[in-house]
């Protein structure tokens, strides 16, 4: 079987090594974003070196829709395109220059949270389980027949980072064996439930400001959802934006008089803040992107958080 490669983050390196190492698939190509453009994702990775190393032709291209782009994937006669980590939706022309389709990933237990920002919002509504899924794409949005599917129980101290790389191990696990089914004509695919369907909306930066009046499981929630490789979540300080990147809570009940936002207590290494219930959020690593790092001694025990 023939395949062409269509991504630009984590989870495209994986199923590059996954194609590259099955005997049943020959490669053609790999599209992927120029580093000029790896804005687009928040973990956009460099894939040059990855393809080098397995002899893998890497094409960059900044639209897949782009009259160029189809005369490429049109020239290399995939039998199948595998789109894995590239947030533009995919034509009716791409679509139909590969007979087999289009296979995409999503880190959800689809047909739960289909959409945008799948990772932070599975922290966020504190989901008991997650799962990772490899489907055929169609003309919706991340509604297509299941191809293979493996769940898992979300940590109740989950962070984005850790539920990322959990999802990128279950990638590498249960891709190989689908290829195989793919190249043998065993993966017909089964179809979404629309009776559980539910969506994830897009997220931005500024989604992410903590509110300090809100209770301290919640802003731990938010900081564990938006932390890396996102961009964070963040307040400000004397004017500052301070993101942190880690925290964890603790009890105030000898700061009862003091309000949501106030820094309560600091070390040489954590300063605490006062959350809108009685709880505590204690910050253990934390950067101020506009002045660089911002030591504890320049967190003032009566500065207060803007809210």
């Amino acid at each position: 079987m023939r395949a062409v490669l269509v991504g630009a983050v984590e989870s495209t390196r994986v199923a590059l090594k996954c194609l590259a190492a099955s005997p049943a698939w020959d490669l053609a190509a790999v599209l992927t974003l120029p580093v000029t453009l790896g804005h687009r994702h928040s973990d956009f990775v460099d894939l040059s070196g990855d393809a080098a190393a397995l002899a893998t032709r890497l094409v960059t291209v900044s639209n897949i829709n782009a009259q160029s782009s189809l005369e490429l994937i049109e020239d290399l006669a995939p039998d199948y395109i595998f789109v894995i980590g590239w947030s533009q939706l995919c034509g009716a022309r791409v679509q139909a220059s590969a007979p087999g389709g289009l296979i995409g990933f999503h880190p959800a237990p689809l047909p739960r949270l289909r959409g945008r920002a799948i990772i932070p919002w599975t922290i966020l509504l504190d989901e008991p389980i997650s799962a990772s899924t490899l489907f055929r794409i169609d003309d919706g949005v991340d509604s297509g027949p299941i191809l293979a599917q493996r769940f898992f129980h979300v940590a109740s101290d989950e962070t984005a980072e850790s539920l990322y790389a959990r999802h990128m191990t279950m990638l590498a696990e249960i891709l190989p064996p689908m290829l195989i089914d793919l190249a043998h004509g065993r993966a017909p695919g089964v179809p979404q439930d629309e009776r559980y369907s539910s969506y994830g909306t897009r997220r931005r930066p500024e989604d992410a400001r903590i509110d300090w009046t809100a209770p301290v499981d919640d802003i731990w929630r938010m900081v564990r959802a938006c932390g890396a490789p996102y961009p964070g979540a963040w307040t400000i300080l004397n004017d500052s934006k301070v993101v942190i990147a880690a925290a964890y809570p603790v009890s105030l009940s000898r700061y009862r008089a003091s309000m949501p936002g106030q820094i309560v207590e600091r070390t040489d290494s954590s300063f605490t803040v006062r959350c809108g219930d009685d709880g505590g959020l204690q910050v253990t690593q934390w950067s101020c992107p506009a002045d660089g790092a911002l030591p504890v001694h320049a967190i003032l025990g009566r500065e207060s958080m803007t809210r």
